[in-house]
């Protein structure tokens, strides 16, 4: 296999685990958003923390898998994005430290502000990550300040507090309402009675808080944020260098792909179809299709953004050569064949142990599995 197609596929890959993540660990994170507004009693709580309690940790592990491809199959963008989102990184990690002890220790005791204080601390642990991802994105999709120097060497060149910009929180909020509105299927499909109802209301909310901001974001994109485009560079299967390019920004260049490759437009279709649907459906019967289609929002949306972006991967607003793209960010042909390789054998196999342990785990949470099962859920 040619390094050029290599290099394609290892950008689909990870796509995948990413939105592997998002469809999988998202709903946990959305739920934990929730926990405190849709669940009020105690009894309640416990309901809603065991919905996502048996199946948390294998979600995570879609970010960390990301995580590894994306140190292996991209260095350059591994070592620019843990430079320039240090602190954002640290913030999402140190948040997502609230998850494992809030859920091994909610129900160690039975005061109640102890227990209040873990459902905060979850709440923490999904509404922290959910915003810092989405506004990662919109700092990706404005442009990095970082540049490299004649020996690849990597410095950024801003702030923390700088990538809290307007667009950038934009993004983060549409990362939190299609989480939360992912989450709020999962706990309606997976409880009964009030706590049922009560995240029918929060489907609808957040469903249609994140269709109107990702159309909103988009607007912006369209009209105000600069994109970037390539405008010369060393050929596709040569040796990667980020510098052997030349690069321009102008406002409207994320929509070039769209008018390129007309088939791409169907990823924000697929975005904004999926929220409307998932409103439409939010109080009916239909809780799967409910799921499923909050899922179709989720995968829209990351698509829209990856599409948008092609073939870039870490933009840089200082020096435009400096930007890393699919073409001049990855690793040796070797190392992306050997890696291809593993994931042929193990991905399928991961995929199967995950939909067995769905399906031995399917089925509601209830006040009397609680009851029976006291010192066994969390």
């Amino acid at each position: 296999m040619d390094y050029a197609t290599l290099k394609v596929i290892w950008w689909v890959l990870i796509g995948v685990l990413l939105i592997g993540f998002a469809l999988t660990d998202g709903f946990d994170m959305g739920t934990a958003i929730l926990l405190p507004f849709i669940a009020r009693t105690d009894s309640e709580r416990r309901i809603v923390v065991n919905t996502v309690g048996a199946t948390w940790e294998g979600n995570q592990v879609w970010f960390i898998t990301a995580g590894g491809a994306m140190f292996a199959a991209w260095p350059l963008v591994y070592a620019a994005s843990f430079s320039g989102f240090y602190f954002a990184m640290l913030l999402v990690l140190f948040s997502l430290f609230f998850r494992p002890v809030g859920f091994d220790y909610r129900s160690k005791r039975e005061d109640p502000r102890w227990r209040s204080a873990w459902d905060w601390a979850l709440f923490i642990g999904g509404f922290v990550p959910a915003l810092v991802i989405g506004v990662a994105f919109g700092n990706l999709l404005q442009g990095v300040p970082f540049s490299f120097d004649t020996d690849l060497r990597v410095t950024y060149h801003g702030s923390f507090f700088a990538l809290l910009n307007p667009f950038a929180v934009l993004c983060g909020l549409v990362s939190v309402s299609m989480l939360a509105a992912h989450g709020a299927a999962f706990v309606k499909m997976k409880t009964d009675g009030v706590i049922a109802r009560r995240a029918s209301v929060a489907l609808r909310i957040a469903s249609l808080a994140g269709v109107a901001l990702f159309l909103i974001a988009g607007v912006f994109i369209a009209t105000m944020i600069g994109g970037y485009q390539i405008v010369d560079a060393a050929p596709l299967d040569s040796v990667a260098n980020p510098l052997l390019k030349s690069v321009i920004g102008a406002p409207g260049l994320w929509l070039t792909n769209y008018s390129t490759y007309p088939w791409m437009v169907a990823a924000p279709v697929i975005g904004v179809v999926g929220g409307v649907l998932t409103l439409l459906i939010a109080n009916s019967r239909f809780e799967k299709s409910a799921f499923i289609c909050s899922g179709l929002m989720i995968v829209g949306v990351i698509l829209t953004a990856g599409f948008s972006m092609f073939p870039f991967i870490m933009p840089s607003s200082l020096d435009g050569r400096s930007s890393l793209t699919v073409w001049d960010a990855t690793s040796s042909q070797m190392t992306l064949q050997i890696m291809l390789i593993a994931v042929i054998i193990f991905l399928p196999i991961v995929l199967l142990y995950t939909s067995w342990v769905y399906r031995v785990m399917r089925g509601k949470v209830t006040a009397a599995a609680l009851e029976e099962n006291r010192h066994t859920m969390y």
